[in-house]
């Protein structure tokens, strides 16, 4: 279910609230190459599926930074603001990897309102602890404190 909210101050009174679980993704070996390709990455482990069976991992892997990237796909599915005029993300305070995500692993994300605080009017930084999991996994694959800026268009009321 999608947290909504329409003010700075909404977000504020949602601290401490539980956001996710988005739906399941399976991370496919395509993904995988085309962020090799936009990165540079072609780590043998990330792209070459025969060296890769004989591996540490006996698959391909998806890269770390593939699999924090993505936390910004599934964001929109947990966390939305509505009446807005902008939107940005703002950076990241603490990013752990750990577990891989073998190529056809499934993936979701939970998260966490961890933050939230005006910085300007009708402006409000969050920060979302944002767990990404393995379908079946006993580790996550990623966790992440993201943080954002939003800024809201005055209320027509």
């Amino acid at each position: 279910m999608i947290f909504t909210f329409r003010s700075a101050e909404e977000a504020v009174a949602a601290i401490g609230r539980t956001l996710g679980p988005s739906d399941w993704m399976e991370v496919e070996q395509d993904r995988i190459d085309l962020f090799a390709r936009a990165t540079g990455d072609f780590q043998w482990l990330h792209v070459d599926p025969a060296r890769a069976r004989a591996g540490p991992f006996g698959r391909t892997i998806a890269h770390g930074f593939l699999t924090l990237s993505l936390v910004n796909r599934f964001l929109p599915d947990l966390f939305m603001p509505t009446n807005l005029d902008w939107g940005v993300n703002y950076g990241l305070d603490r990013v752990r990897f750990p577990a891989p995500v073998p190529v056809g692993s499934r993936i979701r994300v939970t998260g966490v309102l961890m933050e939230a605080r005006p910085v300007g009017p009708r402006t409000v930084q969050t920060l979302i602890r944002m767990t990404v999991e393995i379908e079946g996994g006993d580790k996550p694959a990623c966790v992440a404190d993201t943080l954002q800026r939003y800024a809201f268009l005055p209320d027509p009321a």
